[in-house]
C-alpha cells in the first residue's frame, strides 16, 4: 500500500525543488556588516523570498543575536560564505549589481547613475540568459560603499525612499529588492560575458586613454561612464573580445606614431580572430 504521508512529502520537495530552479541566480553579498541582527534578518527575508547564497565580507561575529534573529533561516546563515574582499565575495558571478541609498547630485555623476529602482532592474534583468549569474551588493549600516567599490560594479541600484529619511534599514532593503526579483523570469538567448571578461575590457579601455595621451585628468571619469555603458550593453564575450581587438589596433597605431615596441600587438592583433573564444 502507498503511504500517503510519504507521497505528500515528496510531493513537496518536488514542488521545493522546482521552486528552487525557477528563481534567478542571483547571490546576496553583505560588505561589512556591522550589527549580527541585521545579518539574521537578512538571512531571514532571503528565505522568504527563496534566495538560499549569502557571502559576507569581513563581517562582524556572528553568535547568539545572528542566530535569533534568522530565526528557521538559520541554514542560510550557517551555509554563508565568509570573505576577505569583495572581489572574492564575487567570484563566479557574470553581473556584479551596487545598490546605494545616496543619490546622484549631477546628471554626470556616473557612479550613482543611471541607478535603476527594484522594478527597473528588474526588467533589465529580464533581457539576460537564464544561466546567468548576479551578485547584489549591499552596503555597510553607516557609510554604505566608499566611491572606489559602487565604481567597480557594472550596474547600480536604489530604492526610491522619502526624503524625509531616506537611509532603510539593511534588511528592509534587501527584502524590497528580493521580493521585486523573486518573479523574474529571465528571457535572453544569448549568454553575455562575465564579469572577468567584462573587468578586463574595462581595464584595456583605461590603457588605451594612457597610450592615446588622453586629457589626465578626465581619464577617471571616462573610464567610469564607459564602464557604465558597458555594463547597459549586456555584452556578450565574442562582441567584448572584438572591442578589445579594436583597442588593440588604436594602441598599435599609438605607439607606432611614438616610436614604442610594437611587435607583441601587431602579434596580437593577426591572431585575435583565431581564437576559440570568438565564438557564441
Amino acid at each position: 500500500m502507498t503511504n500517503i504521508c510519504e507521497n505528500k512529502e515528496g510531493t513537496k520537495n518536488k514542488e521545493e525543488k522546482n521552486e528552487e530552479l525557477s528563481l534567478p541566480r542571483i547571490r546576496v553579498v553583505l560588505v561589512e556588516p556591522l550589527y549580527q541582527g541585521n545579518v539574521g534578518s537578512v538571512c531571514r527575508v532571503m528565505k522568504n523570498f527563496g534566495f538560499l547564497e549569502l557571502y559576507l565580507v569581513n563581517p562582524c561575529p556572528l553568535e547568539g543575536e545572528a542566530r535569533a534573529m534568522s530565526s528557521h533561516a538559520i541554514d542560510v546563515l550557517q551555509n554563508a560564505k565568509i570573505c576577505k574582499t569583495i572581489e572574492e565575495a564575487i567570484l563566479g558571478c557574470d553581473v556584479v549589481i551596487g545598490t546605494t541609498g545616496s543619490r546622484a547630485f549631477k546628471k554626470c555623476d556616473h557612479i550613482r547613475t543611471p541607478a535603476y529602482s527594484p522594478q527597473m532592474l528588474k526588467k533589465r534583468m529580464s533581457d539576460y540568459h537564464p544561466e546567468t549569474k548576479f551578485a547584489i551588493l549591499f552596503g555597510r549600516e553607516d557609510t554604505g560603499f566608499t566611491n572606489e567599490e559602487l565604481s567597480g560594479c557594472m550596474m547600480i541600484a536604489t530604492i526610491p525612499t522619502s526624503h524625509i529619511y531616506p537611509v532603510m534599514n539593511l534588511s528592509h532593503a534587501v527584502g524590497i529588492m528580493l521580493y521585486e526579483l523573486s518573479d523574474l523570469k529571465m528571457m535572453g538567448t544569448v549568454k553575455t560575458t562575465d564579469f572577468d571578461s567584462f573587468e578586463a575590457l574595462c581595464n584595456h579601455f583605461a590603457d588605451v586613454l594612457k597610450d592615446i595621451e588622453f586629457t589626465p585628468h578626465k581619464q577617471d571619469k571616462m573610464e567610469l561612464m564607459m564602464r557604465r555603458i558597458f555594463g547597459r550593453a549586456d555584452l556578450t564575450l565574442c562582441e567584448a573580445q572584438t572591442l578589445r581587438g579594436i583597442f588593440r589596433v588604436i594602441q598599435y597605431h599609438a605607439k607606432k606614431g611614438k616610436g614604442e615596441n610594437i611587435e607583441k600587438i601587431k602579434i596580437e592583433i593577426e591572431n585575435q580572430f583565431e581564437k576559440e573564444e570568438f565564438t557564441f
